[in-house]
């Protein structure tokens, strides 16, 4: 029987989704488009009190919600402020037909909420948008769907992480860190990654918050940091000579001994101090007391770098690049993806690399997805990249053979010369 929907939707049916909008012909015209998606069930609000009421009601949650700015009773800014109160955490769209700055401002508010939204766009809507959501809506940061009830995802419990941790299930996996003038690789961030038997792959944002909470956070660091090195101390031995970056959660650098304790397990695997980065948070650096200064100076001392990760995301000023020796910036992947196309960011991360360059630190940009994030970079100096356009994080046995097909792509990615741009 003809449904009168596309093979592929009626293949990936989803459920339901919610548009808010007070205008009728923009409510019908999503439907319409959601409708041809293959989406099941399109529930419609005027305004967000009455959005609020119907979420209160549903069984079921949406999958997606669509939210409008300009609304009577409550408009859509409210309405994420009080969504993120509720503990609503379901994936939505901002529409608007207001200039890109107020969409902007409301897209930095969001992600300063935790609020897991998919983008602000503008009306009005085309299908080619929406189906892109909708596959997204279900993966939303920590890669797996939403609860039902809350929006919220499941806790993991401690005693879970704990066994997890004694029975080798938590492996570091690795993300190439790639010279931007060149391309050839001179890094690796290492990236803790857990796969459960019953939980499946468990998204890194929920045991790594279960670690910090229950006192897991040192053991979990111990065994990423000497899984790593040792992988490390491997590829050495097979003429593979690399840096690798480690982060470092604020809890730790309050333990008792982590100097030393860093600085055995290099000795044991015979890697020189210089090979380690430790990233550290921008905003983590704020509430830094005399002693976990003290520790960052001890660390810098022996010998290992110091990077200020997610920079310009955080509170703290460029004052803390003063107060701690860092000797790398590593910028956060929202002023760096899609800077091509918005002028503000542009503006943003070339002043950003501009006084990496000044201070004399090594400057890293996160989330590089496309060659125009890279040509750009390259137009402004930037000394390392990493992201999706060069490889996702992939376990350790996987780099010498992803090595071999990324020498194939070097000479796409070598900064044009004069000669080359001329011709």
């Amino acid at each position: 029987m003809d449904t009168g929907n596309p093979p592929e939707a009626v293949a990936d049916r989803h459920e339901a989704v919610l548009v808010v909008d007070d205008s009728v012909v923009q409510r019908e015209h999503a439907g319409a488009l959601f409708r041809s998606l293959g989406v099941a069930q399109i529930h419609e609000a005027q305004h967000g009190l009455q959005a609020l009421q119907l979420l209160a009601e549903l069984p079921v949650p949406p999958c997606l919600m669509v939210i409008d700015l300009e609304m009577p009773e409550m408009d859509g800014i409210e309405l994420i402020q009080q969504l993120s109160r509720r503990g609503i955490r379901i994936p939505f769209l901002v529409a608007s037909s207001r200039e890109g700055a107020l969409v902007r401002a409301v897209e930095s508010m969001a992600t300063t909420l935790g609020m897991p939204l998919l983008g602000g766009v503008a009306k009005p809507l085309t299908a080619e948008l929406l189906a892109s959501a909708l596959q997204r809506c279900h993966a939303v940061e920590t890669g797996e769907p939403l609860l039902p009830a809350t929006g919220l995802p499941m806790p993991i419990a401690p005693e879970r992480l704990e066994a997890a941790l004694a029975q080798g299930l938590v492996l570091p996996y690795y993300q190439p860190k790639v010279d931007i003038r060149t391309g050839l690789v001179r890094g690796v961030e290492v990236l803790a990654r857990w796969t459960d038997p019953v939980l499946g792959v468990v998204p890194p944002d929920r045991f790594i918050a279960t670690a910090e909470k229950h006192g897991l956070i040192l053991r979990l660091t111990q065994s990423i940091a000497d899984q790593a090195m040792g992988q490390l101390a491997s590829w050495m031995s097979h003429g593979l000579a690399m840096s690798m970056a480690l982060n470092l959660s604020p809890l730790v650098l309050q333990t008792p001994g982590l100097v030393e304790g860093i600085s055995a397990l290099l000795a044991r695997h015979g890697l020189a101090p210089g090979q380690l980065v430790l990233e550290i948070t921008e905003g983590s650096v704020v509430s830094y007391d005399a002693q976990t200064m003290g520790v960052l100076g001890r660390l810098r001392m022996r010998g290992m770098g110091l990077s200020i990760d997610d920079y310009g995301t955080g509170f703290s000023s460029m004052q803390q690049l003063a107060r701690i020796p860092f000797t790398e910036l590593k910028i956060d992947r929202s002023f760096v993806h899609k800077a091509h196309q918005q002028a503000h960011l542009r503006v943003i991360l070339q002043s950003a690399l501009e006084m990496a360059g000044r201070l004399g630190l090594v400057s890293v940009a996160e989330g590089v997805e496309t060659l125009a994030d890279w040509r750009l970079l390259q137009q402004f100096g930037c000394t390392l990249g990493q992201g999706y356009l060069i490889a996702r994080p992939m376990a350790g046995e996987a780099l010498p053979r992803w090595l071999k097909s990324h020498e194939a792509r070097l000479p796409s990615l070598r900064m044009p010369t004069a000669e080359s741009e001329t011709s």
